[in-house]
C-alpha cells in the first residue's frame, strides 16, 4: 500500500447506515491512530418538508476531498412524515436522497466514491420488452454528476459495468467473510469432495458457486428452474419445478449460495429437495442479502422440520432487530472489509486481493483443518482413556 493519501478523507453514511459507517470510522480510526475526538464521518441530513419534498444538506467543506457515500438503497426501516403519515422510505427516495448529497457537495470534492451494497434496480438489468433499464440510467446519472468510483457487493448481473465502461465499477463478493463466519459457527464443517457440495439454486447463480468450488476443491450440483412463462405472479414468472443436476449428496452438506433472498420461497423449495429427496445430512445458505420480503415464518417452520440448519447474510442492508435472534440466522459483519476497501483506495492503492481473497480463503482452510485435526486427535485420546 501506498504510504501517501489520495486527498483528505470523508465518509458520508446515510440515513440508515449511520450504525454501519460508526464501525467503519472505528477501524479507521485505530488504523491510522486517530484519537477518540476525531473522526471521519460528515453530518449530513436530507429532511423533508411536509410536502414529501426533500433537500441535502452537509454541514462542512468538502472541498478536496476524498468523498466515500455509504448508502442502503432497500432500508425500509427509515421513515418521513409526508401529509401527516409516516411513510417508509422506499429504493427510490434514497436513491433520490444520495443525489442530493452529491449535489450538496457542489463539484468542490477531488473524488466522490459511492458505495451501494445492493445496487438500485438490480434485477431491472436489461430489457426483454418494451421497458425502462433503470440500473443503466442510474448508473449514467451517477457518474456524470462527477462519481469516479461505484462499489457494490454481489451484483445480480455484473454486467451491468457496461453502461458506464469508463468509469469505475467494482463489484465486491463476501466470499472470504462467507467462509470465516461458517468455520465459526459450524466448527465441525470439512471441505473437501466427501462432505461439502456448493448448491446452484438455478443457473444464474453458478459463477458463485464455480468460485467456491474452485477454491475449496469440492463439487457443484445446480437447480434447474421450470417456468411458467404465460403469466406473471409478484412481478416474475412462476416456478413450477426444480430439477437437481449434479452427483450423489449423500451424507453430505448441501451449501447453498445466491445474491439474494427476497421472498425465500425458492430457497425452501430447494432445501426441501435437498433434504427429503436427495439425502443431503446439513443445508446452508449462503445469501448477500437477506430481505425476507415474506417475514420470518416460513423459516421458522422449515428450521424446525429440520430442513435447513443456518443461513448466512451480512449486514450489508437492513434487517428486521428480530431476525439477529432466530436460531437458524448468522449475520456476516461487514464493516471491517469496507474499512479495508476505504482505506486501500484512499492510499491510492489496488484493491485487488481484496476482491480475490484466495491467500487469505487458503490460509482460513489451513488453519481450519488444523483445528480439525486436534480436535480429532483429542477425541481419539478420550476414547482410548
Amino acid at each position: 500500500m501506498k504510504d501517501s493519501l489520495y486527498a483528505e478523507l470523508s465518509v458520508i453514511g446515510m440515513k440508515g447506515c449511520e450504525a454501519f459507517a460508526k464501525q467503519v470510522d472505528g477501524y479507521l480510526r485505530e488504523w491510522r491512530r486517530h484519537g477518540a475526538e476525531d473522526t471521519y464521518l460528515v453530518h449530513a441530513d436530507c429532511p423533508r418538508f411536509g410536502s414529501g419534498e426533500g433537500k441535502g444538506i452537509i454541514t462542512e467543506s468538502m472541498r478536496g476531498q476524498d468523498v466515500y457515500i455509504i448508502c442502503d438503497m432497500f432500508n425500509y426501516g427509515v421513515t418521513f412524515q409526508m401529509h401527516g403519515m409516516t411513510v417508509p422510505m422506499s429504493p427510490d427516495d434514497h436513491y433520490a436522497d444520495l443525489k442530493r448529497l452529491i449535489a450538496a457537495i457542489g463539484g468542490k470534492a477531488r473524488r466522490i466514491t459511492v458505495i451501494m451494497p445492493m445496487l438500485y434496480e438490480g434485477r431491472q438489468h436489461k430489457r426483454t420488452a418494451r421497458e425502462s433499464l433503470d440500473c443503466a440510467i442510474m448508473l449514467q446519472e451517477l457518474v456524470q454528476m462527477g462519481v469516479a468510483n461505484i462499489l457494490t457487493f454481489d451484483a445480480h448481473d455484473p454486467r451491468v459495468a457496461n453502461a458506464i465502461p469508463l468509469s469505475g465499477f467494482d463489484n465486491v463478493t463476501p466470499n472470504y467473510q462467507m467462509l470465516k463466519a461458517m468455520v465459526k459457527a459450524v466448527p465441525d464443517v470439512v471441505f473437501d469432495k466427501d462432505h461439502v457440495v456448493m448448491i446452484s439454486p438455478d443457473e444464474g447463480a453458478m459463477g458463485r458457486c464455480m468460485y467456491y468450488s474452485q477454491v475449496l476443491g469440492v463439487d457443484i450440483g445446480m437447480f434447474y428452474k421450470r417456468r411458467d412463462y404465460s403469466c406473471v405472479v409478484g412481478g416474475k414468472n412462476p416456478v413450477l419445478e426444480h430439477k437437481y443436476l449434479g452427483d450423489s449428496l449423500e451424507g453430505k452438506d448441501a451449501i447453498i449460495v445466491d445474491d439474494m433472498i427476497s421472498s425465500g420461497g425458492s430457497l425452501l423449495e430447494v432445501a426441501t429437495h435437498l433434504k427429503r429427496d436427495y439425502g443431503a445430512r446439513r443445508v446452508f445458505c449462503f445469501a448477500t442479502f437477506g430481505l425476507f420480503t415474506d417475514g420470518f415464518a416460513n423459516f421458522d417452520k422449515a428450521y424446525s422440520e429440520g430442513l435447513i440448519d443456518k443461513i448466512f447474510t451480512t449486514n450489508l442492508t437492513y434487517r428486521k432487530p428480530e431476525l439477529l435472534n432466530k436460531p437458524w440466522h448468522v449475520e456476516v459483519n461487514m464493516c471491517k472489509y469496507v474499512s479495508y476497501l476505504i482505506d486501500t483506495l484512499n492510499h491510492d492503492a489496488t484493491i485487488s486481493e481484496l476482491l480475490k481473497p484466495y491467500k487469505r480463503i487458503a490460509a482460513l482452510l489451513e488453519k481450519h483443518r488444523a483445528e480439525l485435526g486436534e480436535q480429532g486427535q483429542m477425541s481419539l485420546q478420550f476414547d482410548e482413556n
